[in-house]
């Protein structure tokens, strides 16, 4: 294992103290529970939004916590859920007094300890709303779930909800919109490498050479098919296929089209991978009316990358389009 850390044991924490050096303007981190909550929080009459989940995803969830997106990110260990003590602290540190929504992705771990949390901010006389992320559409159970995971949509919902709760809508109509972009939302990723999570000091799976996994989840799980390497315009197929198929999307449909990397994947590809993507998409008379290329929901060093396609109405377009300003996204302002 070849990484630039310190201890495996201290990864988490130092990658916290990072986040507070680097970003004191736009986010305060608290430790023993860890959280992070955005500068100015709580950000009184606004409905606030929380997230959290296992770190290696970065910048999903500490990246987008600021102005426009989220108020508050709580880090688990690497691939481990988050406490219900720590989603419990960070709500009520960015409450602004109308109410807590909590985006959480479709794993057994986060819902559990998210509806704990929910239930004690609750008990203190908090209003919680939850919203489940289940966009992707590689497998129906997991190692990790039941149901369908959540993956990349969760970007996607952090940053139009978002938006939402920073022109003032009500926590209900903030919530709606979470559930509306899951909706919309659909998924699928592979992969040519594993990842190494620190404290194993190893891959979490084995790839030959000349292999890949279609359909992984974010934590390097097995998707639905290993086989031999292909052209990625052979990839991009099965992939946008399996997505656009899923909804259905029909002619005349307008897109965001997210292709995001896993970690270890180069800008160069995924570029290649937009590319192959737009032309599959236009040959079926479905306009991409907005885009997002990089590396924004990743599974620690994993080479690979994701689709996802979220169906546009003119609200989610001006959602999409509002000012953003966070460590991991960041425009109109």
């Amino acid at each position: 294992m070849k990484k630039l850390i310190n201890d495996p044991a201290d990864v988490v924490r130092e990658e916290l103290l990072g986040i507070a050096a680097a970003h004191p303007d736009l986010v305060s981190v608290h430790f023993d529970p860890n959280y992070v909550v955005r500068a100015d929080a709580p950000v009184k009459g606004k409905v606030a939004l929380v997230s959290g989940g296992g770190s290696g995803h970065e910048p999903m969830h500490g990246g987008f916590v600021g102005v426009g997106m989220l108020d508050a990110a709580c880090p688990g260990e690497v691939f481990t859920s988050p406490t219900p003590d720590q989603m419990q602290a960070a709500s009520k540190a960015v409450d602004g007094g109308v109410g807590v929504v909590h985006i959480v992705k479709n794993y057994t771990g986060d819902i559990m300890n998210f509806d704990m949390a929910a239930e004690l901010c609750r008990a203190e006389g908090a209003e919680v709303e939850a919203v489940i992320v289940d966009d992707d559409v590689a497998v129906q159970d997991s190692l990790y779930t039941a149901g369908r995971r959540g993956v990349g949509t969760t970007v996607l919902m952090e940053k139009i909800a978002g938006a939402a709760a920073q022109e003032g809508r009500s926590l209900k109509e903030v919530a709606d919109v979470c559930r509306e972009v899951n909706a919309g939302g659909r998924s699928m990723g592979m992969a040519l490498t594993s990842c190494t999570v620190p404290a194993a000091g190893k891959p979490t799976f084995e790839l030959g050479e000349d292999e890949m996994e279609i359909g992984i989840g974010i934590h390097g799980e097995p998707g639905r098919e290993r086989m031999k390497l292909k052209p990625v315009h052979d990839i991009v197929e099965m992939m946008a296929t399996a997505v656009v198929e899923d909804f259905p999307l029909k002619k005349g449909d307008r897109v965001l089209a997210f292709v995001n990397g896993m970690g270890g994947t180069p800008m160069i590809e995924l570029y290649v991978v937009f590319n192959e993507l737009q032309r599959f998409l236009s040959g079926r008379g479905i306009e991409i009316t907005r885009n997002l290329i990089g590396s924004y929901i990743t599974s620690l060093d994993m080479a690979g990358c994701s689709i996802t396609l979220l169906k546009l109405n003119d609200d989610f377009v001006r959602l999409w389009d509002a000012p953003v300003k966070t460590a991991g996204l960041r425009w109109g302002v």
